[in-house]
This record gives C-alpha cells, structure tokens and sequence, in this order.
C-alpha cells in the first residue's frame, strides 16, 4: 500500500488530457496513470544514468588493455581507500 504523497499543481488542460490517457488505458484513476508514467520513466533516467553500452569492438579494446595493465599505483589505490572511507559508490 502505498504511503507517500506527493501534491502537485499543473495546468488544466493537461489534466484534461492525462484524465482521457489514463481513462483509454482503462486505469482506475489518475493518479494510477501519473504513478504508472512516473515510475516508468525513473527506471528509464536511473538506467541511461548508472549503465554504460559500448559495441563489442570497444569493449574488446577495453578487456585487452585491462588485460596489459600493469598493477595500480600507490595514488590508485589511495583514490580507492578514500572513495571508501567517504562512502563513495
């Protein structure tokens, strides 16, 4: 069940216009097509932001070269201490 609530403000005309999307996809209210639209698009934003696609050819480049790296540097592995000291993800 869910318990936050969020109030919002919008013109009406968009209203008018999210009511008859939300009524010709048959759902119960409004708010279920606003819930529906938001988390939708959170998942798409979070997703274009937190993953990376390369074609095969770059990713094989990427895999040859870690492959030929030489062990990390005292600073390397400083940046790597710090980051999780700091809680840094």
């Amino acid at each position: 069940m869910a318990t936050a609530r969020l109030d919002i403000r919008l013109d009406e005309e968009i209203k008018a216009k999210a009511e008859k999307a939300s009524a010709l996809l048959g759902l119960k209210s409004l708010t279920e097509y606003v819930v529906r639209l938001m988390d939708e698009d959170a998942t798409h934003v979070i997703k274009e932001h937190e993953s990376i696609v390369v074609s095969a050819d770059v990713f094989g480049q990427f895999v040859t070269a870690c492959d030929k790296a030489k062990a990390p540097n005292s600073a390397l592995v400083e940046a790597v201490q710090f980051t999780k000291e700091q809680g840094i993800k």
